[in-house]
């Protein structure tokens, strides 16, 4: 039987791809602390597009089963999330491109997947505009509470320090305070604030954050839109529901008059396959003449736009040192990290995916 000659360029490719391969096996190095001594939070961006399609549920608890399982190697105190929890808060009737999960389904998708963090580890979770509403923001109403309440969670129960203003009428919490005392002297404040809060909540934010107990506190701001992809704050938006405030706002009623805020987070924007569209980072100083870090990180539409796989997995881990000033971000999948194959793509190395700020 005569063999067919094998190509030259079948040979090149075949090493090329073997090649690739081991690079990303031979590279490809477990998140870990760089100093045993620090800790870390971890901070997901918005899940809305991984819950409202059942093929992309499994991304969201690939990523809390993998925090879950680091939460020792990282020394997880806290996992923060940006908020839209879901695509639409009150539709019955997806129409199967947009989503094909009602929002029944949409909310306890997303609860379950939190669940897996359940007396592991406590976790805080804004609420977005799509939260709100029928399907994005209508109205100033949400079903978050029928989902997440403090008791489910052991540790988050312990940490909760604080309840706001009642929304509707009723006691939630959308807006409210946590306590956690890190492995450094320093206790921390999460401050979770409603989409675009309103002046109520605005007002009982910066009077709760002033009282004596909370002045030598350094606080985490945790709300849903606050900066764009120019790191500019957001001035209006065009939503419907009322008595709002957005970044600019929150800003300077808020963030600027605070002597004890240091840092926010938030979520909110993207563009589809474009990460640079999901993010936004700037400095600025309170009223003590401290730094305030600012940091927006979503990644929605990465993984095929606004109708793909809800963000490839990507989230964020915070290493905090040692020396209670240094910070360094990591931009980390573990949907990519768990196949060798594609390994070599679990981190973003860009300058503004990994990097670190100080804490003066």
């Amino acid at each position: 039987m005569k063999c067919k000659p094998i190509s030259f360029w079948s040979i090149f490719l075949g090493f090329l791809l073997i090649s690739t391969q081991s690079f990303g096996q031979e590279n490809y190095v477990k998140p870990k602390l760089i100093n045993n001594e620090s800790w870390s939070l971890v901070l997901i961006p918005d899940p809305q597009t991984y819950v409202k399609y059942d093929r992309n549920v499994g991304v969201l608890n690939l990523m809390t089963s993998w925090i879950r399982e680091n939460v020792d190697s990282l020394n997880t105190q806290f996992v923060l999330c940006t908020g839209d929890l879901v695509e639409q808060n009150d539709l019955l009737n997806p129409d199967g491109k947009a989503a094909n999960q009602n929002s029944k389904q949409q909310w306890t998708n997303t609860s379950e997947a939190f669940r897996k963090l359940d007396n592991h580890v406590p976790y805080v979770l804004a609420t977005g505009n799509h939260d709100y509403g029928h399907v994005s923001a209508e109205y100033r109403s949400t079903q978050f509470d029928k989902y997440f309440s403090p008791e489910q969670n052991g540790f988050n129960a312990k940490a909760l320090r604080e309840v706001g203003p009642a929304l509707n009428g009723n006691s939630s919490n959308v807006n409210a305070i946590y306590e956690f005392q890190t492995p450094h002297p320093k206790k921390i404040l999460v401050m979770v604030l409603e989409f675009a809060p309103r002046n109520e909540v605005i007002d009982w934010a910066k009077k709760t954050l002033a009282q004596p107990k909370y002045e030598n506190h350094d606080v985490i701001l945790l709300t849903h839109t606050y900066l764009d992809k120019n790191s500019n704050h957001i001035k209006t938006e065009g939503y419907k529901i009322g008595d709002s405030n957005y970044g600019a706002a929150v800003f300077e009623k808020l963030v600027k008059p605070s002597k004890n805020i240091r840092m926010v987070f938030s979520g909110h924007i993207g563009e589809p396959d474009k990460f640079d569209g999901h993010l936004g980072f700037r400095q600025d100083k309170n009223a003590a003449g401290k730094t305030v870090t600012q940091m927006t990180f979503n990644a929605q539409a990465m993984g095929g736009g606004w109708f793909g796989n809800g963000g490839d997995g990507w989230l964020r881990y915070l290493e905090f040192l040692p020396d209670g000033k240094t910070v360094k971000v990591k931009t980390f999948s573990p949907l990519f990290a768990i196949s060798p194959g594609t390994q070599n793509l679990a981190y973003k190395k860009e300058k503004n995916q990994e990097f670190e700020f100080s804490l003066d």
